[in-house]
């Protein structure tokens, strides 16, 4: 279960935002877009109706002027020029050609200038020059203050709108993410669409239907697949058992020493076949019995391999399955053997067990996923056994509440694709005993 280590693979940095934020957000700049485009139209048919009925005002009083001029020969109106050589050329070409007009200028220091004009008799010209009016510039400005005011309403309304109806969907999906993770681990009973719940439809449903349709479809393959194997391994006891005792009875030789170690390696393989299988089907239960930790594993060790050095660092006493426990720790010690490189040591700690060899380390594969049947971490898989120690260590593991993690030991300061100094297992063992109505999963 050992390989050279690989150096890991640099993750790209990314930025996790919430999908309510992005939703405000998105909202808030819609809300935005809109309401810039709607003060600017408004601004401007606002501005543009001013200022049509300031000059509809100017010609009517163009008009007064010129018959009064008419009348008396003097320009006694207010405002009223005659020849103003200020007149903007384009109102100037208007009036030369007989027409009565009026024209808007506008100026960058000041607000924008009425002008009105119309032919009189003597070949001049009559004019009337105001500017915008000061009550006029008031409405424009408390016009243009009321659409800040509302396009700031409109923006934080939409914001709060999206904060809202993102943060609904986004505590949906949670709890959907949060079912599917349950459904990870092994809880066949949890459905990601009860999780949910809520009254509205909406296609979060239909990905949580989807979901559970995936788990249900996978679970009977699972279990289909698990029957099989754990069917086939059965059958295969019997044969295996009558082959062993067959070569026992052979004569005592060379050939007789080979067919029975390979009878008792296959016998060994059925044996940790079925053992798999039923750890997959989840209905072991513990045995629970109250240990001296320490004491419990000093004494297996020593049984197993008095070699081995094992080290109380703090004995305590816990309720958990003895027979369960042996076979994780005789399994890890097995993989350690077998893949590592000696000192092999143990060391008992409270409710933690570490069992650490000076081998190569742990392959990257089972550091990131986790142990896995038939996978030995070598290429060449003569004398290096079948990849199922670590998994029944780790289901053994789940089935006493307990946590099996997997690391290397690596110098400090060198770099990162430095091969390991060793490997270290522990088993993390309940504060609690474990209940009798499921397993636990091992965390990676």
């Amino acid at each position: 279960m050992r390989g050279i280590l690989r150096g890991p693979v640099a993750d790209r940095p990314a930025v996790r935002t919430g999908l309510r934020w992005k939703l405000s957000a998105a909202i808030a700049l819609v809300g935005a877009l809109v309401a810039i485009a709607l003060s600017l139209v408004v601004h401007n048919a606002a501005r543009v109706s001013m200022l049509d009925n300031a000059r509809d005002l100017a010609d009517e009083r163009i008009q007064i002027a010129q018959r009064n001029y008419e009348l008396t020969g003097k320009p006694n109106f207010p405002s009223i020029a005659v020849d103003d050589r200020h007149l903007p050329p384009a109102l100037r070409e208007k009036v030369e050609e007989g027409r009565r007009a009026t024209y808007v200028s506008d100026r960058p220091d000041r607000g924008p200038d009425i002008w009105a004009a119309v032919p009189v008799k003597g070949g001049h010209v009559l004019s009337l020059h105001t500017g915008f009016t000061d009550r006029s510039t008031d409405i424009l400005n408390d016009l243009d203050q009321a659409l800040v005011i509302g396009s700031i309403a409109v923006v934080l309304g939409g914001s709060a709108l999206g904060v809202l109806i993102g943060g609904q969907l986004s505590r949906r999906l949670r709890k959907a993410a949060a079912a599917a993770n349950q459904m990870a681990k092994g809880e066949t009973d949890v459905r990601v669409r009860d999780a949910i719940g809520g009254v509205v439809r909406d296609e979060t449903d239909d990905l949580a239907s989807a979901v559970d349709a995936m788990a249900d479809a996978l679970q009977q393959r699972l279990e289909a697949e698990r029957r099989v194997t754990a069917d086939i391994a059965h059958e295969l006891r019997t044969p295996v058992t009558g082959l062993l005792t067959a070569a026992e009875l052979l004569p005592p030789g060379r050939p007789t020493e080979l067919v029975l170690d390979r009878a008792k390696a296959m016998r060994t393989l059925v044996e940790d076949v079925l053992e798999v299988a039923r750890l997959d089907g989840a209905s072991e239960r513990a045995e629970l019995q109250d240990i001296l930790l320490g004491e419990f594993v000093a004494r297996r060790v020593a049984a197993k391999d008095p070699g081995i050095e094992v080290r109380v660092v703090h004995e305590s006493e816990v309720t958990t399955d003895p027979r369960r426990l042996e076979r994780v720790l005789f399994n890890l010690l097995a993989n350690a053997a077998r893949h590592g490189k000696p000192p092999v040591q143990v060391t008992v700690e409270g409710r933690v067990i570490r069992v650490r060899d000076h081998g190569p380390g742990f392959p990257e594969d089972l550091l990131a996923d986790g142990p896995s049947r038939f996978r030995t971490g070598s290429a060449d898989r003569a004398g290096h056994g079948h990849g199922l120690g670590l998994t029944i260590a780790a289901g053994q593991a789940r089935v006493l509440g307990a946590r099996l993690t997997f690391r290397n030991i690596r110098p400090v300061g060198l770099p990162e694709g430095t091969p390991a100094e060793g490997a270290v297992a522990v088993l993390w063992l309940p504060e609690h005993a474990p209940t009798a109505t499921g397993s636990y999963q091992m965390l990676p």
